[in-house]
C-alpha cells in the first residue's frame, strides 16, 4: 500500500482534470503488456493513486512541481498501446495521462511539430492535405500518441525506408520538462535526444516533438504466396533493396499463421502460403510485380483491386503487421506471446530461416524488414506458443545461442528489455532531471540499484551515448 498525501496534492492541482474513480484509474494505469504471460503475472496488481490529465504544458509543470515537493511519482502515459508496461505505476502515485496534449503546432516543408499527444493518424491528416505524411509510424497508428511512440517505440512502418528512431535525422527536437522543486522545460536536439528517446519517461516528461515528414504516396497492399519460408523471406529482403520502388513496409508470416489469423483478409490467402505483406507507392506496383513474377512469387491480394465496398471492410494491411500480427493471433489462440529478434546483416534470411526449422510450430516465423545502419535487415516478432516461462526462456537462450539477439519483450526495465542501455551520459541527466527518482520509478535498474554493471557486452537497439567520446559527452 502507497501512503502518498494526494489530497493534498488534488489541492494544488486547482484546476486540472484529476480522476480518482478506481476502475478508471486502473484502467489507465495499463498497457498492453498482457502480451506477455510473464509480464502479466508481475504487473496484473498494479495500479496508481489518481490520474491527472493536463492541458498544456504550464499544466504539466504544476502538476510534476506540486508532486515533487509531496514526494508523489509520476509515471508518464500517452494513449497506452505499449507492450512492456512501461506506462505502468509500479510505485503507485499519479498516472500523467498526456493525451489532452494534443495540439498540431506547424506543418512545415519536410517536418510538423506536435504536443506530445497527438495521434499520429491525425498529425498525418494535416500532413496529407499538404502533400506531405509522417515517415514513421507503429501499427498503432490511429490510436498512438506521437509522445509515446518516442518515449517507448522504437520503429515500425517506414523502417524499410527510413530506419528507426534510433538513427539520426528521425527525430528533429524534443521539448521535456523536468521534475524538480521548479520544474525546466528543455529543448533538446542532435545527440541530446537519444537521453529521453525510448527512455519511458524515466527523465523527463517529453511535451513536443518535432519529426520529419515525407512525400505523401497513395500506398498499395499487396500480398504475395511462397511456398517456403525462406523463399518467402529471401523475396522480401530483395524487394527492400530495390531502392527505385517506394515502399513503407514489408512483413514475412509463416504458414498457416496468416490465413488462420487475418480472419477479414481469409479469402484471398491460402492456409499453406507463406506470405510477404507489401506497401508499396501505387506509381511503383507495376514495378513491383514484374519484380515479383522474376521471383516466383504468387500475387494473392492487391488493395486497389478490390471493389470499395469489399474494401471498406479490410483493416489497411499495416494492420496485419509487427504487432498486429500478434494482437490478431492472440485473438485466436489466447496461448499466443511472441519475441522481438534481430537476424544481423549479412546473413539475415538464412539465420531466420534455420531459427523457423528449429522450433517448427512451436515458433511462428514472423519478420519485419527494416535498414538497420543503413543495410537492409530484418527483425523478428515470432510468435510463440507459450508453456512455461522456463521454456520461453530456453527458447530465448537458444536464439541467442545461434546468433540472433533478443530484444525481451517479457521485461519492463528499459535494461534488461534490451532496447535501451543506461549510460553514463542517461544517469547524469537522470540526476539532473529528476534528482528524488520520482519519474517513472521501477524502470531504470542503474538507477536503482548502483552496484548494477550497465556496461555488459550485450547488444542494444539504441546506441550507448557515452561511446562517442569526449566530443559526444
Amino acid at each position: 500500500m502507497t501512503d502518498y498525501d494526494i489530497a493534498g496534492l488534488k489541492g494544488r492541482l486547482g484546476g486540472i482534470k484529476v480522476e480518482d474513480n478506481p476502475a478508471l484509474v486502473q484502467q489507465k494505469s495499463r498497457d498492453f503488456y498482457w502480451y506477455s504471460p510473464t509480464l502479466k503475472r508481475q504487473l496484473d496488481h498494479v495500479v496508481g493513486d489518481l490520474i491527472v490529465s493536463p492541458t498544456s504544458e504550464a499544466e504539466v509543470i504544476r502538476t510534476l512541481q506540486a508532486a515533487f515537493e509531496l514526494g508523489i511519482p509520476v509515471t508518464p502515459r500517452g494513449t497506452g498501446t505499449g507492450n512492456y508496461g512501461q506506462a505502468m505505476p509500479l510505485s503507485g502515485g499519479v498516472v500523467l495521462d498526456l493525451s489532452g496534449l494534443n495540439k498540431v503546432t506547424a506543418i512545415l516543408p519536410g517536418r510538423f511539430v506536435a504536443e506530445a499527444g497527438t495521434v499520429i493518424a491525425e498529425i498525418d491528416k494535416l500532413a496529407r492535405a499538404q502533400g506531405q505524411e509522417v515517415r514513421l509510424h507503429p501499427s498503432t497508428y490511429a490510436t498512438a500518441s506521437i509522445g509515446g511512440f518516442v518515449a517507448g517505440g522504437s520503429g515500425g512502418i517506414g523502417s524499410i525506408a527510413w530506419g528507426g528512431l534510433r538513427d539520426f535525422g528521425n527525430i528533429i527536437r524534443l521539448k521535456v520538462v523536468t521534475m524538480e522543486a521548479n520544474p525546466r522545460v528543455l529543448e533538446l536536439a542532435g545527440e541530446d535526444l537519444h537521453k529521453v528517446a525510448h527512455a519511458y519517461g524515466t527523465n523527463g516528461v517529453i511535451t513536443e516533438v518535432e519529426m520529419p515528414l515525407g512525400p505523401a504516396y497513395g500506398w498499395v497492399d499487396l500480398i504475395f504466396g511462397f511456398d517456403g519460408f525462406q523463399a518467402a523471406a529471401a523475396f522480401a529482403n530483395d524487394l527492400g533493396e530495390q531502392d527505385g520502388i517506394a515502399k513503407k513496409n514489408l512483413s514475412v508470416i509463416a504458414a498457416p499463421a496468416a490465413h488462420s489469423y487475418f480472419l477479414r483478409h481469409q479469402d484471398y490467402l491460402a492456409r499453406d502460403k507463406h506470405v510477404v505483406i507489401a506497401m508499396i507507392a501505387d506509381f511503383a506496383v507495376d514495378a513491383t510485380l514484374a519484380f515479383a513474377r522474376r521471383a516466383g512469387a504468387e500475387l494473392m491480394f492487391r488493395s486497389d483491386d478490390v471493389v470499395p465496398e469489399d474494401g471498406r471492410k479490410l483493416p489497411p494491411g499495416f494492420e496485419l503487421t509487427w504487432n498486429h500480427t500478434t494482437l490478431r493471433a492472440l485473438r485466436i489462440d489466447p496461448a499466443i506471446t511472441y519475441l522481438q529478434v534481430l537476424y544481423p546483416f549479412p546473413n539475415q534470411v538464412a539465420l531466420a530461416a534455420k531459427l523457423s526449422e528449429q522450433f517448427g510450430d512451436e515458433v511462428i516465423g514472423h519478420l519485419e524488414f527494416v535498414r538497420f545502419d543503413g543495410k537492409v535487415t530484418c527483425f523478428g516478432l515470432p510468435m510463440v506458443r507459450f508453456t512455461t516461462e522456463e521454456r520461453l526462456e530456453e527458447i530465448i537462450r537458444i536464439h541467442e545461442e545461434m546468433g540472433a539477439p533478443i530484444f525481451n519483450p517479457h521485461r519492463y526495465t528499459l535494461e534488461e528489455g534490451g532496447m535501451k542501455q543506461t549510460d553514463e551520459v542517461q544517469l547524469a541527466f537522470k540526476r539532473e532531471a529528476d534528482p528524488k527518482g520520482l519519474l517513472n520509478p521501477g524502470k531504470m535498474i542503474a538507477w536503482e540499484d548502483p552496484s548494477y554493471d550497465y556496461t555488459s557486452g550485450k547488444t542494444f537497439l539504441f546506441k550507448s551515448l557515452s561511446e562517442k567520446g569526449p566530443d559526444g559527452q
